[in-house]
């Protein structure tokens, strides 16, 4: 039997294979960023992953980047979710919820609101709005006291979503998003205590974590990165000069993981991550290029992962797990439906006879 299936303790949570399912935008919220049932049924199909991790959720009204994305900020969306966790957890699955701050990714008129970010420098592109696609704005310059008001975002949302009955949290350092925005280069231009010196770059970073540590536990606060992603276009011209610092500064705290999403990481750095980080790793598939098979994932674990992570793969196939345990082929999965829409390339991907 494949170590793929094998079990593995994640922070306060015994995984029973090291299948994780990804975080994955797709659009489907209700009125106000409240799950609904729909979504309840989505992720409880899923169910027999060793771990699902949620779409990202916006900690306030601000950091809202994209239309129909759930958030963990008002008492209605914890309700939302509650009836999720409750799904999932009947039919013995496991979940955290992903945090995500978008920074200078979004519009007001998603959010009501400028973006903001560690410097007003406009992300290139376009974000599509309820008035079609539009350029992004240039955001507004997070000041020092909407920093700490950020930071104590993220420790109440970690708070709502154990209250939604959440195994864990995931805080979203990864793919242009907030805390990648002040690592990196071109993002973050500041020359106060959060931009200039590596040690001042990795500071909000180490501050949300720490937060969150505090506001539910280690053992329940996982991280995701993906060093040298320039994805949102962002620029980082020494990933080891700014990640190796941020894990060993992370590595005391006993996180339940570290996540990477290893697609755009140098191998060398991924090893040298792994070296520096006891914990448990989880590693994102997306570099293979294949929706999912045994071969790059037992690679994974003999290299030092601890568990894979999977995107695409679950999304159309909500048996991954026995799929691949049985050798049944995957069904593929239709981009034309990932964003948005109904329950057509959501819920209605068959399981094998």
């Amino acid at each position: 039997m494949s170590r793929v299936f094998e079990t593995v303790k994640v922070g306060a949570v015994e995984l029973p294979n090291r299948l994780v399912m990804s975080p994955m935008t797709r659009n489907r919220a209700g009125d106000g960023g409240v799950p609904t049932a729909l979504n309840a049924e989505y992720y409880a199909q899923r169910a027999s992953a060793g771990l699902i991790i949620t779409e990202g959720n916006q900690p306030s009204v601000v950091s809202q980047g994209y239309l129909a994305t759930p958030g963990l900020h008002s008492a209605e969306q914890v309700a939302g979710w509650k009836v999720v966790t409750d799904a999932v957890h009947a039919e013995g699955g496991r979940i955290f919820a992903q945090i995500m701050h978008s920074g200078r990714i979004g519009h007001p008129e998603i959010s009501g609101h400028n973006p903001k970010a560690p410097s007003p420098v406009q992300a290139d592109g376009t974000t599509y709005t309820p008035e079609g696609p539009k350029d992004h704005p240039v955001p507004d310059e997070l000041t020092v006291e909407e920093i700490a008001g950020t930071v104590a975002d993220f420790a109440t949302a970690a708070r709502n979503a154990i209250a939604a009955g959440f195994d864990g949290v995931e805080l979203h350092g990864a793919n242009g998003y907030l805390l990648q925005q002040f690592l990196s280069d071109n993002a973050n231009l500041r020359t106060d205590s959060y931009g200039g010196s590596v040690d001042n770059r990795i500071r909000f970073v180490v501050e949300v974590v720490q937060a969150v540590v505090d506001a539910v536990g280690a053992e329940r606060t996982g991280l995701r990165l993906s060093p040298g992603n320039t994805y949102n276009g962002l620029v980082e011209s020494d990933p080891a000069g700014v990640y190796v610092p941020l894990v060993r500064a992370l590595e005391p705290l006993g996180l339940a993981y570290l996540h990477l999403n290893v697609a755009a990481t140098e191998p060398a750095l991924v090893d040298e991550l792994r070296a520096i980080w006891s914990g448990p790793l989880l590693v994102n598939q997306a570099a293979t290029g294949a929706l999912a098979d045994l071969e790059s994932a037992e690679a994974w674990l003999e290299r030092g992962a601890d568990a894979v992570v999977y995107g695409r793969a679950f999304l159309a196939n909500p048996d991954l797990v026995e799929r691949l345990r049985t050798g049944t082929e995957l069904n593929d999965a239709d981009g034309a439906t990932f964003y948005g829409g109904t329950h057509v390339g959501y819920t209605d991907y068959p399981k094998a006879a």
